[in-house]
This record gives structure tokens, sequence and C-alpha cells, in this order.
């Protein structure tokens, strides 16, 4: 998975990235991977706090699928989010189109627990081509 640290991608392309590694290796390989690469206090060193809180949902939401313990490491980074919602592209231009906030409203209702808990409106992370 190309999550190059000296690099900053767009947003959208890195969640891209992580859902099909998460479908490439399986969510327990994934898991090991993420954790052996300390990935998130990198993002969280950098203060690439978007990415931090993405990967470390990403991981939450993985281990309570997986009836796995959360990893207490990250709970200094769990007492943080965004301070604004983040939405996906998808998300932001139906809102511009029809000039109406009813998809932002059906985004956060319907947004996976761990992804919300950081302000990260993400409804479907296994739904990659």
């Amino acid at each position: 998975m190309n999550m190059d640290i000296k690099y900053r991608q767009d947003f959208e392309l890195f969640k891209s990235n992580v859902c099909h590694s998460v479908k490439r290796k399986g969510d327990i390989k994934f898991l090991i991977s993420i954790l052996k690469s300390n990935k998130i206090q990198k993002f969280y060193k950098k203060e690439w706090y978007l990415e931090c809180f993405y990967l470390l949902a990403m991981v939450d939401f993985l281990s309570r699928e997986n009836n796995i313990p959360l990893c207490v490491e990250y709970d200094y980074i769990r007492k943080n989010k965004l301070e604004k919602p983040v939405f996906s592209s998808s998300i932001i231009a139906k809102c511009i189109i029809f000039k109406d906030e009813t998809q932002k409203i059906k985004s956060i209702n319907e947004a996976i627990p761990e992804f919300k808990r950081f302000n990260i409106m993400e409804a479907d992370i296994r739904n990659v081509c």
C-alpha cells in the first residue's frame, strides 16, 4: 500500500488506497501491517491528522469487526478529532449540484462509528472495485 509519509497524497486517493489494501490483504493482515508500520503515530507526529484518524478509525473498525481488543497504544490519539466533519467528494458534489445539504445529513447518520468519532463521515469501506 502506498502511504508514503514523505509525500502527502489527495485524501480521496489515500482512502481508496487504504480500502484497497484492506480488500487485498484481508482484515487481519492489514491490521498487522499497520500496527507494525507505526504509520498512525508517524502521521500524528507530522500533524497529518486526517490520514492519522482515518487509519486509526480503520484499525478500530476492523478490530471491532473481528472481535479484537483495541490497541491501547493509540488512546492518546483517540481523545482527539477533526474540528469540522469531513465528507467524501461525492457527497460534497451532490450537495453543490442539488443545492441541498440532505446528503451530508444522511452521510452523518450512516457513518461508521469508529470514523464518525474522528469527524470523518465514512459509511462503506468494503465497497471497492
